[in-house]
């Protein structure tokens, strides 16, 4: 008697190591990863415009869910709470954006740490070397950055979007 073989494992039960470390490296690539980073920049502005929009009885609401839709993908329903919304969510919306606009631009300051005035390799870390300086900040604060930022996006982006539901919907 001879035993059967094993079935070939299926893509939606294959969750191996290798494909949560490619996911991990592809994702500050990733489309999504960068509709969240606007979505985070554009938010606050857009919140602070709605305040005097609603106040005037402009379209307060549909604009923040608009941007919700464009950015995020999510769909709320409802016509009221724009006011709500902007004045409440304001607070967290800058945050989020000063958290995304200074966690993004470590990435290119330290991959190019050699070019930044008054970089003197001799007192940094990583050095005394200029090599050991410009690997150590590309690696922790160039690509650890890189790799950390989108995930922390989506968590912001998370705490954004339930912050909506209970304010818009």
């Amino acid at each position: 008697m001879t035993a059967a073989p094993a079935p070939a494992p299926t893509p939606a039960v294959r969750n191996t190591a290798a494909d949560r470390v490619r996911r991990v490296v592809r994702a500050p690539f990733a489309a999504a990863t960068w509709r969240r980073a606007a979505y985070a920049v554009l938010a606050l502005p857009a919140g602070v415009l709605c305040v005097p929009l609603a106040l005037v009885g402009g379209p307060a609401g549909r604009l923040q869910r608009g941007l919700l839709r464009r950015f995020l993908g999510v769909e709320l329903p409802g016509t009221k709470g724009g006011l709500r919304h902007a004045l409440l969510a304001t607070p967290v919306n800058l945050l989020v954006a000063a958290v995304t606009l200074y966690g993004w631009s470590i990435v290119p300051m330290n991959l190019a740490w050699p070019l930044r005035a008054g970089s003197d390799y001799a007192d940094a870390w990583g050095g005394p070397t200029f090599a050991g300086a410009w690997a150590f900040h590309a690696v922790v604060g160039g690509v650890g950055f890189a790799l950390l930022m989108p995930r922390l996006g989506r968590v912001m982006a998370a705490l954004q979007i339930r912050i909506a539901r209970s304010l818009l919907s």
